[in-house]
């Protein structure tokens, strides 16, 4: 692993380098892409427009979507990826799960009960009618997490079968740098990976305790995104039996009274999770969990199209950009209803189309090119979760995942931000290529937000697959015209529209400099 302070070095040397012809080589970077820009903006215009409805999977708007993509993709002069298919259809279940008389009782020393969705927010996975745990057994897990490269394990010495764990959000790093990666979120402290070790372990449920620094969102964000329709992939084998059979959110308050009926203190708890040896712990509080469920199985696809190299040994370098968004929902203050994801990702789309339209005027490469269009990105990442579980190539012969996630509009910037960097050889590919347009990267090592692990990337790393985060700079090559649309003006609002006084030009030099790494990679022996 590249230790912080090399990636540093790296930096400087690059920017040392780069300094004294930055201006030059970045406005020649921009005059040799300057005939792509109106095709961007087209792409871009149509996908998100209101034609489009917000792209939302398993609506009416998504065969519109995947049709309109798979054209793009043929025109351009690609192959379908999927056995002569343009589309890899997948099952996903949408659950609604609401607790009888909106509430659990329980009782320890003292009673309580728990308000939904006040107190806790619940779900289920499960394709079943309603859930039903009587008397269930409440236990505090720490951190819920099982990592032995860290010497970390809130499960060592404690049977959780078919209790209800409790786990704090994010990880012990966030509270002593001196633990795990410091601010720098790992996986462990991902709420659906505290799902995912609670089931590894035999549980019957998971809250994870809420706060709203720790998690970088509030409560309502956890109520607002599972009040109806929960998302997740579907095994007819098992109709989910094998999920959770409850999955959830427990507010400060709700552990509160959790802790107080058991007659225990909850801020001396805390604080002693925080602390490696931690020993988990039950509440000795039990309770009735009885649910009301409705479901149903819908059918949604991801889109694919690749471009055949040479060689015969069957690896592959795959590009991806999720195609979905959050469709109609809520109005906001102007009465405008629809969440046309103009940047997040009909931007990311856009630069992957552009990008396999570059490569395919080019020589056939050595690799294959797999560009790939997953769905319910939004809900989840179960499109690319899918496909990395039914890939086009090998996870073994995949050699990157090169990610397109919402990249415009971005004014034209001297750095190139990159979150996960220091894993792996990707690195000198993103140093060299960023040096050719006369720009830098920074190696961002604040991951205090857990932005790394929320995007469709991620579940290639998950398979070995080499991939980081690319955002835009810090640093405008004009300072006079900064950015116009940070991303907290528009992230998941319906003001995520499409602009004609849209800047591209970092967008542009971000799409060319993704081309770049992606040519090498694909020619790379």
């Amino acid at each position: 692993m590249i230790s912080r302070m090399f990636k540093r070095m790296i930096v400087l040397a690059v920017v040392c380098m780069s300094l004294i012809t930055a201006d030059a080589q970045i406005m020649q970077s921009q005059l040799k892409t300057a005939g792509d820009e109106p095709l961007l903006r087209q792409w871009i215009r149509t996908l998100a427009s209101d034609e489009f409805g917000g792209r939302k999977p398993m609506t009416s708007y998504e065969n519109k979507t995947v049709d309109y993509i798979a054209r793009q993709l043929q025109e351009i002069g690609l192959e379908p990826a999927f056995n002569g298919s343009w589309f890899q259809l997948f099952n996903l279940i949408a659950v609604t799960t609401k607790p009888v008389g909106h509430q659990f009782a329980v009782s320890g020393k003292k009673k309580a009960v728990l308000r939904y969705p006040d107190d806790a927010m619940v779900w289920t996975s499960r394709a079943v009618n309603q859930i039903n745990l009587p008397k269930a057994e409440y236990v505090f897990c720490g951190f819920g997490i099982c990592a032995p490269e860290y010497g970390w394990n809130d499960y060592e010495g404690i049977d959780v079968k078919g209790k209800i764990v409790i786990a704090m959000v994010n990880d012990p790093g966030y509270y002593d740098a001196q633990l795990f990666r410091g601010r720098n979120m790992t996986y462990y402290g991902r709420w659906v990976y505290k799902f995912e070790e609670a089931r590894r372990q035999g549980a019957a449920g998971c809250l994870v305790l809420h706060n709203t620094e720790a998690a970088s969102y509030a409560w309502h964000v956890c109520v607002n995104g599972h009040l109806t329709n929960n998302l997740a992939l579907y095994n007819p084998e098992t109709r989910n039996a094998d999920e959770l059979a409850v999955k959830g959110w427990l507010h400060e308050d709700g552990a509160r009274k959790l802790f107080d009926a058991a007659g225990m203190d909850i801020d001396k708890a805390l604080a002693e999770a925080k602390k490696p040896g931690f020993k988990s712990f039950s509440l000795k509080v039990k309770g009735d969990v009885k649910m009301r469920v409705t479901y149903n199985i819908r059918e949604t696809q991801n889109v694919g199209g690749i471009l055949r190299g040479t060689q015969q040994d069957g690896e592959a370098v795959v590009l991806s950009a999720h195609w979905d968004h959050l469709g109609i929902g809520k109005a906001d203050e102007h009465g405008d209803s629809i969440y046309n994801g103009a940047a997040d990702n009909a931007s990311g789309m856009a630069g992957a189309l552009l990008v396999a339209k570059k490569m395919k005027e080019l020589p056939q490469p050595r690799r294959d090119l797999i560009f790939l269009f997953p769905s319910s990105e939004e809900s989840g990442l179960f499109g690319s979760e899918y496909y990395c579980a039914h890939p086009v190539v090998d996870m073994k012969k995949t050699v990157a995942c090169l990610n397109f996630e919402s990249i415009g509009p971005a004014e034209l910037t001297r750095d190139v931000v990159i979150l996960g960097g220091g894993e792996s050889d990707l690195d000198r590919y993103y140093i060299a290529a960023a040096a050719a347009q006369g720009r830098y990267i920074y190696f961002d090592d604040d991951n205090s937000d857990g932005w790394f692990f929320r995007s469709d990337h991620y579940n290639f790393v998950k398979k070995g697959v080499p991939a980081v985060v690319l955002e835009n700079g810090r640093y405008p090559v004009d300072a006079s015209k900064p950015n116009k649309y940070p991303m907290p003006v528009w992230y998941h609002k319906p003001c995520d529209e499409y602009r004609e006084d849209w800047d591209l030009s970092g967008t542009l030099a971000n799409i060319n400099l993704i081309f770049s790494i992606g040519l090498s990679l694909a020619n790379d022996r």
